[in-house]
């Protein structure tokens, strides 16, 4: 159960034994909807949940769940747990067939004789034998069809069982009313085994789908199955094997080699390699030291860790990815509305078709006998199940699958307008670039002391960088900490600093030594009315110096200190990034599936330009394939932008990773999170996302789009071959060019074919 930011509204998932198509699944919403306080029920044919969001306190909740559980019941259905078929154990490849095995065996020996007629032999049972083969079939076996029809016309509507039960029902009345009314002796033709036939291939229809629906939740299966039960809780006394259950935020914990990382935390002693497959879909095992982050789920290689406990229970980013595909799977696709308002009518208007099909073979002068098997065959071979099975089960099948690489979609809206993107914007630091830049060099105002890595042994002048270093130990940003680890690198002391605050999008301010300086971009240092031509660095003016790093493809920023009252320019900083690997490789995919590319940076236009042409974009001025000196507060608005107008609309989606990325991603069409390996502000981009990449592999958003084009198209199949099916089948049937057999062999093949086409995409592969 989930409540809302609001703390009004509730949502609570229940699950629903006993649905068959998608007439069920439209009762048992509006049985909900009627309860009071229900703003909204969701009924997914294939999870066989429900998603309801009511407005309630949280005191009342079990109130409310006991309200919701009892109309479920009253609708003539099974309430269960929200997570029964996930949690269960397993079933075996014959599970739930013996009911199917034995409507055939009790119908072979009435088809034989069908069969014989085709070879010129009699083999035709007595009557007395064909009823005693076809009641246990007609009433037992298929009393669930009875069951289920009772309770859906008891609630004013219908569904597939009532199609069946009547359907079947009378071909066995008609059977029993020949038999009897047949003079003595007479050889008279009975329709025993179409009814009996009808019901065991449904039978076997239903079963084969159940076999399919826990391939769909595959996924589901594996990522709760990466929940160990114990651990080992490091205590003063030793180690103590606990529940996962009793483990709090700041315990201690002991993961041996090969064992599963219980829950989320920190690495406090030790180093390792750990499989994070499972979870990112990264194949090789990523190196960890103290310090670093692990997740709750992935596996512990060769080494004995102490780990520091960071995130429990719900909080845990396996808990996070599993409600994240459960929500996906769980939420209708807009395209379901089409699926929703047929279902509604389509079983009377079924029943209609069969009385008609009745009136007009019988007035027209055939027997009343012929008449009633074209009804029959009208009503079996009607199928709502495929349409209520055409959507929920392509999404499952690939959510789940891209899950497996590492590809979370948020919900089914995300996954359909994917399809449809036709320009992405791509935020550049931790994105595209590696996300950890270096500080190559640091000129000073009439100095020539420049900078290098700390491998070239170069000097460089200690005062200004020790400045600049002790002025972003506080900051988070990428360029404070390239600043604050080349200090470290040369063993300079942190000074302290005072009144030290973040301008956004600017840099930071603050006092060193009694001393105010500013370090930040150098629209910030115009803005503070430093004058960069009045100062030379190396011969040149410090702008002209700029000019050329940023040429060569630097992020320059600069430092000015404030004296009597003016700002005197004081260091000029320039730093590299690297492009990802794939990076490249990735807007050529992009390219290659018709899509716009668009970077996204806060680094001056030489930066970005040099960047973008070591990554295929065109770099020339004017280029609408980069958009530079973009602050965090306006990349919602370049989002927006990007979108067009009424004249030309284009579908965006935003790919950033970090917490200033959050707005655009909100305010694009499709907002991808890309985790980044240190985990800050991914947690925020990825619940502002519709879509999250679990690693930072570039080369997924091409994947995620690619796997969204795909589901749509195997929705749209399914959804084309039920309607078509039904369309077809249908006025085939009361034209009399398939008889009931026929038809309910028709009928029971479109669910499980609906089914199998969803998991084609099962074998869809990642990068």
């Amino acid at each position: 159960m989930t409540e809302s930011e609001s703390n009004e509204v509730c949502s609570l998932d229940i699950g629903i034994g006993g649905m068959t198509c998608a007439s069920c699944v439209g009762r048992v919403e509006k049985a909900l909807k009627r309860v009071s306080g229900v703003q909204n029920a969701n009924v997914n044919l294939a999870t066989e949940s429900a998603r309801i969001a009511f407005s309630a306190d949280l005191a009342q909740t079990a109130h409310m769940e006991a309200l919701l559980r009892r109309a479920v019941r009253d609708a003539g259905y099974e309430p269960k747990a929200a997570d029964a078929a996930i949690d269960s154990p397993d079933a075996g490849a014959w599970d739930g067939f013996a009911p199917v095995a034995w409507g055939l065996a009790l119908s072979l020996p009435l088809v034989l004789p069908m069969l014989g007629d085709l070879l010129g032999q009699h083999w035709m049972l007595a009557p007395i034998w064909q009823f005693a083969l076809a009641t246990p079939v007609q009433f037992v076996l298929g009393a669930r069809f009875y069951i289920a029809a009772w309770h859906a016309v008891k609630n004013g509507s219908g569904n597939m069982d009532l199609l069946v039960a009547l359907g079947t029902t009378a071909g066995w009345a008609l059977s029993v009313w020949l038999w009897l009314s047949a003079p003595a002796g007479a050889m008279v033709h009975l329709y025993f085994e179409g009814s009996a036939l009808v019901i065991s291939l449904v039978l076997l229809g239903k079963w084969l789908e159940v076999r399919a629906k826990r391939q769909t939740t595959s996924a589901i299966r594996a990522l709760h199955a990466l929940r160990p039960e114990r651990a080992h809780l490091l205590r003063p006394e030793g180690e103590v094997d606990v529940p996962v259950a009793e483990v709090l935020v700041g315990d201690t914990l002991v993961v041996k080699p090969g064992e599963r990382f219980a829950v989320d935390g920190l690495v406090h002693e030790g180093a390792t390699q750990v499989d994070e497959s499972m979870l990112t879909g990264e194949s090789l095992p990523v190196a960890k030291e103290a310090g670093a982050r692990v997740t709750g789920g992935s596996i512990n290689g060769e080494g004995r860790v102490l780990v520091r406990v960071t995130a429990v229970g719900a909080q845990t980013m396996l808990s996070n990815i599993i409600r994240l595909v459960e929500d996906a799977q769980a939420a209708k696709a807009p395209i379901q509305r089409l699926v929703d308002q047929v279902s509604a009518v389509f079983v009377p208007v079924v029943l209609l078709l069969a009385v008609a099909t009745l009136l007009a073979w019988w007035l027209t002068g055939h027997s009343f006998e012929l008449a009633l098997i074209r009804a029959v065959a009208v009503l079996v071979i009607a199928c709502p199940c495929a349409l209520g099975l055409a959507t929920p089960v392509a999404i499952m099948a690939g959510t789940g699958v891209a899950a497996k690489y590492g590809i979370l979609i948020k919900d089914a809206q995300a996954l359909e307008l994917a399809h449809r993107v036709s320009v992405v914007a791509l935020d550049k630091t931790g994105t595209l670039t590696v996300g950890h830049p270096q500080l190559k060099s640091l000129l000073a105002i009439d100095a020539m002391v420049v900078s290098a890595p700390p491998s070239s042994g170069t000097a460089m002048d200690p005062e200004w960088l020790q400045i600049c270093a002790s002025l972003q130990s506080g900051s988070e940003h990428p360029l404070a900490h390239a600043v604050v680890e080349r200090a470290a690198a040369l063993g300079l002391a942190l000074l302290p600093v005072a009144a030290v605050r973040s301008v956004s999008g600017r840099g930071t301010e603050g006092q060193v030594d009694q001393q105010t300086y500013s370090l930040g971009s150098l629209r910030w240092m115009q803005e503070l009315g430093a004058q960069a031509d009045a100062q030379t660095v190396m011969g040149q003016t410090f702008a002209a110096q700029a000019s050329a790093l940023e040429a060569e493809g630097a992020s320059v920023s600069a430092l000015a200190q404030q004296v009597d009252g003016a700002w005197q320019l004081r260091a000029l900083l320039a730093f590299a990034d690297e492009p990802k690997p794939g990076a490249k490789e990735a807007i050529a995919q992009l390219r290659a599936l018709g899509i716009r590319t668009v970077m996204v940076s806060g680094d001056n236009w030489g930066a970005a330009r040099a960047m973008a042409r070591r990554l295929g974009l065109d770099s020339s001025p004017g280029s609408a394939e980069v958009l530079a000196e973009v602050l965090p507060g306006d990349k919602a608005a370049k989002i927006t932008a990007l979108k067009g107008d009424a004249h030309e609309r284009f579908v965006v989606a935003m790919v950033g990773d970090g917490v200033n990325d959050a707005p655009a991603l909100a305010a694009a069409d499709v907002g991808m999170a890309m985790a980044n390996s240190g985990g800050g502000g991914t947690d925020v981009a990825m619940h502002a996302a519709g879509i999250t990449l679990m690693r930072g592999e570039p080369r997924l958003v091409a994947a995620a789009l690619d796997i969204s084009r795909r589901t749509v198209s195997k929705i749209r199949q399914n959804l084309f071959w039920a309607f078509f099916y039904n369309a077809a089948g249908i006025p085939l049937a009361a034209l009399g060019y398939l008889n009931p057999v026929l038809a309910g062999a028709a009928m029971a093949l479109s669910s499980v074919s609906v089914m199998a086409n969803a998991l084609l995409l099962k074998r869809w592969k990642g990068p």
